[in-house]
Formats: C-alpha cells, structure tokens, sequence
C-alpha cells in the first residue's frame, strides 16, 4: 500500500450553506508538492443514506425531484442524511417513508459509495428495502415527489432516460441486481 501524501496545510478558503472547500498544501513521498482542493460538508458528517427500495421481485421504486445542479426534474432513488444519533437502516426507513411514501419490513445495509472522491469527501450508504408498507411522513422536499418505478432487467435502458443521470443510483441498482442474482432471488 502506497504511503499517504504528508498534509503540510489546509485551510478553509470558501463557505455556503452547505458546504466548505478546504485547500490542502501535499507533499508526496517522491517530495513532489501539490496544492489540492475538496469540497467537505458543512455538517457533524453522519452521512446519508440512498435505498433501493424494491416494490416486487424486480422492480424498484424511483422518485423524481427537482435537482439544482442539473437545473432540472431527475428521477433517482430515496435518499438523505442521516440525522445525529439515528441508525443507518432508520434514517433509511425514514427518509423512504418522507420520500416515496413507504416504509420496509427488512432493510439490509448493501455498501458505501463515494460520488467524486478526488474531489469530495462525502459518502453515502447504499440499503436495500423490502417488504414495502405504505407509510408517509412529512420530509423537507418543497413539493410532493412523483414516485415511479424501474426493473431490474432493463437498467441499460434506464441510463437513457432523459431524466436520469446520478451515477451513484445507477451503481447501486446495479449491486441490488447482481446481489439479487448471485442469491438466487431476482424474478425473470
């Protein structure tokens, strides 16, 4: 394993609401220096959750919201951060309910996920919900979600999709399906 670069400084050089980009001063251990730049989040870092909340044997609810960084309605997964003290499989059953207005009877944490890891050091945990329930509970999205649903044996063409486009959902869908293979449980 590789010898981690030696941090000779970092300093905060942006805020937002949400988020801070911190500078760091790295010398590698050939003595090459470089100066990098991170996006880390403004919060006490309890993470998120995303879930694959499956409605069938092989299909998966999506819901569309309005993203700001696409400027745009995007259909993706549920998710969201995980409150101070809260389990990952609640803040997952939780942010569910908020979202597609469901709750799950068994929840199985599947992996962690990175979206940019040169450039952020957020992680989001990747749940796989069955045995859905209907369930809702007021969340903090501006405005109802429109929940819709996918199969796990076209996933190929869901990346078509003109509203679809988060690399970390579609990576996670793709685990769900494969682990759901590898077990013997997805339905043709």
């Amino acid at each position: 394993m590789r010898e981690k670069p030696t941090v000779l400084a970092r300093e905060i050089v942006a805020n937002s609401r949400l988020f801070r980009v911190e500078e760091l001063q790295l010398r590698f251990s050939n003595g090459v220096e470089r100066t990098y730049e991170r996006l880390v989040g403004k919060g006490s870092g309890y993470g998120a959750v995303m879930i694959v909340a499956l409605a069938d044997e092989q299909h998966a609810l999506l819901v569309e919201e309005y993203c700001g960084g696409t400027d745009d309605y995007q259909l993706s997964l549920p998710k969201g951060l995980i409150e101070p003290g809260e389990d990952v499989l609640l803040a997952a059953n939780r942010e569910l309910k908020e979202e597609a207005g469901f709750g799950a009877q068994r929840l199985e944490l599947l992996a962690e996920l990175s979206l940019s890891p040169g450039y952020m050091s957020q992680k989001i945990q990747v749940v796989l919900a069955r045995d859905l329930y209907p369930e809702s509970l007021p969340g903090d999205e501006p405005e109802p979600m429109r929940v819709d649903r996918v199969s796990l044996h076209e996933l190929s063409a869901l990346v078509q999709h003109p509203q679809f486009s988060e690399g970390r959902a579609l990576a996670a869908l793709y685990l769900v399906r494969d682990l759901l293979q590898q077990r013997g449980e997805l339905a043709r």
